[in-house]
């Protein structure tokens, strides 16, 4: 029988909650809410998580139990990722959040992230001999390598936006010498991977891949090419926000992403040596409400 449950993530760029009904096998999502926080951000910049980010994810996580419950979800799980894991102070916000809604928010690790991630991708590219799965965030880059449908080997770099737009002073419009540092420094980050691939095909899961995806394929082709991200990355280094949003039909915060997305994805293409990538409308939540039912289901 399908399960009501509910899942969230405190990201680096947004904090989002699913509820879904689940078989095991498929996700029908019932709501979806989300803030956008730009964590990855704020902590590559400062190190801590601000008092008042810290109220702002307080008062989120109340909202997402107060939704959970009405949608007479089963179970809400709440986890947090780079954001948080890197901030100096996530115990102290962590320990805020669970006495201000009773809501434990879970830290999880990169390995984890990937995993969760992972099996929500298979919702739709299970069908694709996917061999390389690429999820990039505000704070950090999860690098899987797929062999015989599991997670062989991850790796994790801090090549989230918020990270890149922190450490090269990137703005949209930019100078070219921001969008240098940005490059150089996304290069040397990536001469720390030690995966090696061959053949297969790739595939992104997330919010930041998802922007991307929509911003050049309003038709809904499910693969970017390598080319447009060029094509993006040039358009959003010379554009206002809001002549990006007007431009892409995105939304006004996603648009501050898709410079910085377009150039870690583009590095990443480069590195494995691809062409396109697969664009996976599924992902951490998703693979979280199916853990949960499985879970469940043991009991």
């Amino acid at each position: 029988m399908p399960r009501v449950l509910a899942a969230a993530d405190i990201g680096s760029n947004t904090a989002h909650l699913l509820v879904a009904a689940t078989d095991g096998e498929l996700v029908m999502r019932l709501d979806n809410y989300n803030e956008w926080i730009p964590l990855g951000e704020v902590v590559s910049r400062v190190g801590t998580i601000p008092k008042e980010i810290v109220q702002q994810l307080v008062l989120v996580v109340r909202e997402f139990r107060r939704i959970s419950t009405a949608k007479a979800a089963e179970n809400l799980y709440v986890f947090a990722t780079e954001g948080m894991r890197a901030a100096s102070n996530h115990d102290e916000v962590l320990a805020r959040i669970k006495e201000e809604t009773g809501v434990t928010v879970d830290l999880i690790s990169p390995q984890r992230e990937a995993e969760l991630s992972y099996r929500g991708i298979q919702l739709d590219t299970k069908h694709l001999p996917i061999s390389l799965m690429l999820e990039v965030g505000g704070g950090s880059c999860q690098i899987g390598v797929v062999s015989d449908g599991k997670l062989t080997e991850k790796q994790s770099l801090p090549l989230g936006t918020g990270r890149v737009i922190a450490e090269s002073g990137l703005t949209t419009p930019c100078t070219p010498e921001a969008e240098a540092r940005a490059r150089a420094y996304i290069r040397s980050q990536l001469d720390k991977v030690n995966i090696v691939v061959t053949g297969g095909i790739a595939a992104s899961s997330g919010g930041v891949g998802r922007g991307l995806w929509r911003a050049v394929h309003p038709d809904g082709e499910k693969t970017i090419a390598r080319i447009e991200l060029d094509y993006l990355a040039w358009a959003a280094s010379r554009l206002t926000i809001d002549r990006i949003v007007n431009r892409f039909s995105v939304k006004q915060k996603r648009a501050g992403t898709l410079l910085p997305g377009a150039l870690v994805y583009a590095a990443l293409m480069d590195h494995f040596g691809l062409d396109e990538i697969a664009i996976s409308e599924f992902g951490i939540r998703e693979g979280a409400i199916l853990e949960m039912f499985r879970k469940e289901k043991r009991k």
